[in-house]
């Protein structure tokens, strides 16, 4: 069961909500235009709030479903973090898109929801606010990333090591993001 919840995780995470709205609507591949990111935000600065909403929606569902449903058959906490983990892998590393994925924030959002309500809170708290003072997305996301993982160790120690795995590689998804921050000539919205 552990596994074919992993497989089907990660499958779903390949499935890009942002490339699949901007077909439905014969938009342009966010992949091509803007950041390049398939995300929410530059849907938002290529498509608009609304088709911005609906990838966030759906980036969210990405995370939320697998690990909700890894609850709902009754694995260990450790493992439903495990299967939020591959979700997350199939969105920086799309097997349906050539492995060219976004930054994961939404659907570590939607995991964090699932296995941990109040993390996933504080870490939008974080975001909300590190946004406001910035108008950064990115600055914002990396932002929530150190203060959700001690709260998790904290209250889920035997989430620590799929979280923290998972907090590497979303700030290596946030490698060009941290370069353009630290030369301040990252894009504000």
């Amino acid at each position: 069961m552990f596994i074919a919840l992993c497989l089907a995780a990660y499958l779903l995470g390949s499935v890009s909500f942002a490339i699949l709205l901007s077909r439905r609507h014969g938009s342009t591949d966010p992949r091509l235009h803007g950041s390049g990111n398939p995300g929410a935000t530059n849907m938002l600065r290529l498509h608009g709030k609304r088709l911005a909403l609906f990838t966030l929606l759906g980036d969210l569902a990405k995370g939320l479903l697998p690990v909700a449903c890894a609850a709902w058959f009754g694995l260990p906490l450790q493992w439903q973090a495990w299967v939020g983990f591959c979700a997350v892998a199939g969105h920086l590393f799309p097997v349906f898109h050539r492995f060219r994925g976004g930054k994961g924030v939404a659907t570590t959002a939607g995991m964090l929801l699932a296995l941990y309500p109040p993390a996933a809170l504080l870490a939008l708290s974080v975001w909300l606010l590190a946004f406001y003072l910035t108008r950064t997305s990115s600055l914002a996301s990396l932002s929530a990333l150190p203060v959700t993982l001690p709260l998790l160790a904290w209250q889920l120690p035997q989430s620590m090591l799929p979280m923290s795995i998972l907090t590497l590689l979303l700030v290596w998804a946030h490698r060009t993001n941290l370069k353009l921050l630290w030369a301040g000539t990252e894009r504000k919205l």
